[in-house]
């Protein structure tokens, strides 16, 4: 009884979190940003104080979730992501992973899809945090990549572009390799875990699990282009070796016993 009373209130709980998630990303679009947008900072530095809310934000948002009880999270080694021009790759278990990120990184760019930029609850942040939209093509999106990160500004990049459906093995797309390899940029692997999992693919938001889910979010030493990639490979082969090579250290490290 005490059980089912328990997932009934982490369903309304969740239902709440949603509600205010919605609400303050269009509160952010339509009166936060805009009113910040008055002020004359160059546009870096307007970027960088859009990004410091939504820094802000996500942390208050992961506070929610866990006042409420929808869940509980550990976060480990996270001074590693207080560094500047950090490429960091992650895992995309669950809906809510990017949040994580977003409140444990300073400055955090990313690539977004572009059908965020015209949501109405996403739009505002998206075009007031200059985050980069993936329909800039593929060369165009490396490129505006790894100048964003020569420029100082940490990247937030999910390789596998979608959420991991459960069970499935990981499908790691190329573009994180590719601006690694061709702007020579190490990689920060953040390796994030959920038991029960909770928010994945196609999973409805109201289907939760019957104990409160607990996120293990583990930041990784730096990972060079050298260590996985031998010298004289050309690029097109060096972004195919590293790519295979962080799908390898991604399976064996999600498997990993982190009690």
């Amino acid at each position: 009884m005490i059980e089912r009373l328990g997932r009934a209130w982490r369903v309304c709980a969740t239902a709440l979190c949603f509600a205010v998630f919605g609400i303050g990303g269009l509160l952010l679009g339509v009166v936060v940003f805009p009113l910040l947008s008055l002020v004359p900072w160059s546009g870096a530095r307007g970027q960088r104080i859009c990004r410091a809310v939504i820094q802000y934000a996500s942390r208050c948002f992961i506070w929610l979730m866990r006042a409420v009880g929808v869940l509980d999270y550990e976060v480990r080694h996270a001074e590693r992501l207080r560094r500047t021009g950090l490429l960091i790759v992650a895992n995309h278990p669950s809906l809510i992973d990017v949040v994580f990120l977003m409140a444990l990184t300073r400055n955090a760019n990313c690539v977004v899809k572009a059908a965020l930029a015209h949501n109405p609850f996403t739009r505002g942040v998206v075009r007031s945090t200059g985050w980069i939209r993936n329909d800039s093509g593929g060369a165009a999106m490396v490129d505006d990549c790894i100048a964003s990160l020569r420029a100082g500004n940490n990247l937030v990049i999910f390789p596998e572009g979608t959420r991991t459906r459960p069970g499935a093995p990981l499908q790691l797309q190329r573009g994180a390799a590719n601006v690694a390899v061709r702007g020579d940029i190490a990689l920060t692997p953040v390796v994030i875990r959920c038991e029960p999992p909770t928010l994945t693919k196609g999973e409805k938001w109201y289907r939760v699990p019957q104990r409160r889910p607990r996120f293990v979010i583990e930041v990784h030493p730096d990972v060079g282009v050298a260590q996985w990639v031998p010298d004289g490979l050309e690029a097109v082969q060096a972004v195919r070796r590293l790519n295979h090579s962080l799908s390898d250290y991604f399976s064996r490290e999600i498997r990993r016993d982190v009690a």
